[in-house]
């Protein structure tokens, strides 16, 4: 395994897991398989994050494009999440992790949305690890969201026009309170972010891989991470003045 500086780590890793329903193709399955054998990696990138003191994992779930799939596979996808609430909210507990969501989550399947919301209460004092689900996401509704609660406010009296500013706006958006993402893991190889987190990575590291989610292990997760420390993160300066030269 690559060798990781504990003292280096990235505070904030955010994945777009991708892949599933090419891992079913290969292995002559139907893409309910597939979406399975991911749930299995979710359950090891977040023992492996834990394990390693990463203070927050946001993993992209449920986009809201993915609506527009065929509705079994919507069902079987919310029966997933349902599932995996069941089984790992005690090992949430256990491991001190808080479960967190972003995203329109009203839109969710009613016994799904109660559960969801039965294990963040469940977790809400738990202050090793956040474990931040994108669920029923998509960042440009995100941003237009909070572009007319801003505007809201506004009309009431509450937001000076004035005032904002890019702190202001980040008060709004669902990531509030949390630190942007320093690395984006995508994989299965392709070379997009697919609308998400479209303000919070402007200094994301992205790193991506062709490794299929469902393949997705603790080694793979290590290299991402090992590429992340490898590189000079500038935001904006010389190399010189990140290293304190003049």
């Amino acid at each position: 395994m690559p060798e990781i500086d504990q003292n280096q780590l990235p505070r904030h890793i955010a994945i777009i897991m991708d892949g599933n329903g090419r891992w079913a193709k290969q292995h002559a399955m139907g893409r309910i398989r597939g979406h399975k054998k991911g749930a299995q990696a979710v359950r090891t990138t977040v023992t492996a994050c834990r394990e390693l003191g990463i203070s927050c994992l946001t993993l992209f779930a449920f986009s809201s494009e993915n609506w527009g799939r065929p509705g079994e596979e919507v069902s079987a996808l919310m029966n997933l999440l349902a599932d995996y609430l069941d089984k790992e909210a005690p090992t949430m507990q256990k491991q001190e992790i808080r479960l967190t969501t972003i995203g329109d989550i009203d839109r969710l399947y009613a016994p799904v949305r109660e559960k969801l919301l039965e294990v963040q209460k469940l977790t809400r004092q738990n202050n090793k690890m956040v474990l931040n689900l994108a669920l029923s996401y998509g960042s440009r509704d995100e941003i237009l969201a909070a572009v007319k609660k801003m505007l809201a406010d506004s009309r009431e009296g509450k937001l000076s026009p004035d005032s904002v500013d890019q702190d202001v706006f980040e008060r709004y958006l669902y990531t509030s309170g949390m630190p942007d993402p320093d690395l984006l893991i995508r994989t299965s190889g392709e070379y997009r972010i697919s609308n998400f987190l479209l303000w919070q990575m402007a200094y994301t590291e992205l790193y991506f891989t062709d490794v299929l989610w469902p393949d997705f292990k603790k080694d793979d997760l290590l290299k991402a991470i090992a590429a992340y420390q490898s590189r000079e993160r500038r935001f904006g300066l010389t190399s010189d003045q990140v290293s304190g030269r003049k």
